[in-house]
């Protein structure tokens, strides 16, 4: 029961906690600060089609919902994509610096934010796993440091170091369970003989140690879906790579067999995918920490 209550136990279960989400793209081969590149104008549009803006929306709203207010404020938003919270930050009269690695992305992001005056939103290009935050100049430099579901987030160190450029708030969002998607259900049996069983994620390692090192903190665990229509080509090479994330490293028997069951099973060449899943968001309050740890 004494582990319950132990930081150290926690941090070096999450360190050592294999089975990640950018663990497991790495041993896909996939880079994660790239992994939106192939599809960075479709998740550009997606991001600012009439759902998207709603989906932004409800996050801003929440977080207002906290007493946290964007006019005149300082926002640190790592993993910016194509600004799908950038442009609302400073629509709502927040200064930005939007840190993205991506090339693709961060064109449509310049493209987003054409609009806005220069000093209004900056743009940092380069990993914000690179960045030494001290010489940089970042210690507590932010009002509101803005993580949304980006994989820099793999440990307690690599929280630490985004906690450590706010001074007032940090929002972060992560997988609350395994992505839940309808292709991939239909699929898996296929390939693996097995149904496609739900995982737990790092969400639980957060909140714990969070409580544990004594900040405040509101959260939030939500489902949301989304469908897409992708043709029966594109469809199969999102199939490959989902089914290389979960570690099922498809040969060439398994494409041919992925590729008939499309063709048999989709034959107008649309296939529709519903995607889904558990969200958590939280919302860090460092000033209280910060009272916590002169009263420790």
């Amino acid at each position: 029961m004494n582990d319950f209550f132990n930081e150290a136990m926690w941090e070096k279960a999450w360190k050592d906690h294999g089975d990640t989400l950018v663990n497991n793209m790495k041993k896909a081969g996939i880079e994660p600060a790239r992994a939106f590149d192939q599809k960075a104008k479709s998740f550009n549009e997606q991001s600012f089609n009439e759902e998207g803006r709603k989906r932004s929306t409800r996050i801003l709203n929440w977080i207002e919902g906290q007493g946290v207010q964007f006019e005149n404020v300082s926002v640190l938003d790592i993993g910016a994509a194509s600004g799908v919270f950038t442009v609302p930050f400073a629509e709502r009269g927040a200064s930005v610096i939007a840190v993205e690695s991506s090339p693709l992305l961060v064109e449509l992001l310049k493209d987003n934010i054409a609009t806005f005056a220069e000093d209004k939103v900056k743009i940092v290009h380069e990993p914000f796993e690179n960045i030494d935050v001290k010489a940089r100049g970042w210690s507590q430099a932010f009002d509101l440091v803005f993580v949304s579901m980006c994989p820099v987030i793999y440990d307690w160190e690599s929280v630490e170091k985004i906690l450590s450029c706010a001074r007032k708030y940090c929002y972060i969002s992560m997988p609350a369970g395994s992505t839940e998607i309808s292709l991939l259900t239909e699929i898996w049996p296929l390939v693996t003989g097995k149904p496609f069983s739900v995982k737990h994620t790092e969400m639980g390692y957060l909140l714990h140690l969070l409580y544990l090192k004594g900040y405040s903190y509101e959260s939030l665990v939500t489902r949301e879906t989304k469908t897409t229509e992708l043709s029966r080509e594109a469809a199969l090479e999102e199939v490959m790579t989902w089914l290389r994330i979960h570690r099922q490293a498809p040969d060439e028997r398994i494409r041919k067999l992925v590729a008939d069951y499309l063709d048999q099973t989709y034959p107008s060449g649309k296939v529709v995918v519903h995607q889904s899943g558990r969200y958590g968001k939280v919302l860090v309050r460092l000033q209280d920490q910060q009272m916590y740890t002169r009263e420790r």
